[in-house]
């Protein structure tokens, strides 16, 4: 009887031990335990209480190109309203680089308005200022008798390609304007479609007095005597190499 009991308590020990090696391997499974978090999340993602995507993805800022830097000053410089936008990207061929959202333009004596366009390269929107001043502005009070309080237009950027063809258009990159109207401090209305060839010979002369003066400042300027597709508005494009029809 003696032995039978030594037995016992024999594996009576045995098997407490056994259970007590049984939980220290069970140790990583217990929550705040050193094994890895469900869906492989770090031990210093559960430290910070926030997932490890949610830091990868914070946002970042980020500055102007150098040269774009240079036209913002030179903008501000000029008068012009404006708050510059961040850069993005759309579809193949379609962005938005260095581009501004213009408010208001400096006139020689007011403020001039400015409808319906959205994102503009810096750049383009530094000589629309320049023209919209020394060209249009200036041109009114002189042929027309009156300053010029708004610029109607019909956009900016567009996503898109030169009609008829697989060629992204300049509104894709935001570096065209279409305008089609201007409207005086008197109240007239100057609209392209109705007055290129209207009766009154004043204002023709006006519209093409600044479409002159836009081949001056922008690389490419098309207008009613371009096409079909340009009889309401002049298309003002880029700096660089010389288009005007």
């Amino acid at each position: 009887m003696k032995d039978l009991a030594h037995l016992g308590v024999h594996f009576g020990r045995a098997a407490l031990l056994a259970a007590a090696l049984a939980l220290a391997a069970c140790g990583s499974l217990v929550p705040g335990g050193g094994g890895a978090a469900p869906g492989g999340a770090s031990g210093t993602a559960r430290a910070t209480g926030r997932p490890a995507s949610t830091i990868a993805s914070a946002p970042q800022s980020i500055a102007p190109r150098p040269e774009d830097a240079s036209c913002l000053r030179d903008l501000g410089a000029s008068g012009a309203r404006f708050d510059r936008l961040p850069d993005t990207y759309a579809a193949p061929g379609c962005n938005k680089l260095g581009t501004v959202q213009l408010m208001a333009l400096a006139g020689d004596r007011a403020p001039l308005g400015i409808a319906n366009l959205g994102p503009v390269q810096c750049h383009v929107a530094k000589a629309f200022g320049d023209w919209a001043r020394f060209g249009v502005d200036r041109a009114a009070r002189e042929l027309l008798g009156s300053p010029v309080a708004r610029i109607e237009t019909m956009g900016s950027y567009s996503c898109r390609n030169v009609a008829g063809t697989e060629r992204r258009s300049a509104h894709a990159r935001a570096e065209a304007i279409d305008v089609s109207a201007f409207v005086l401090a008197d109240g007239r209305r100057i609209v392209l479609k109705r007055d290129w060839n209207g009766s009154d010979a004043a204002t023709r002369e006006f519209l093409r007095v600044v479409h002159k003066s836009a081949c001056k400042r922008f690389g490419t300027v098309l207008g009613p005597e371009y096409n079909a597709a340009h009889e309401d508005h002049f298309h003002l494009e880029g700096t660089g190499a010389k288009f005007c029809r």
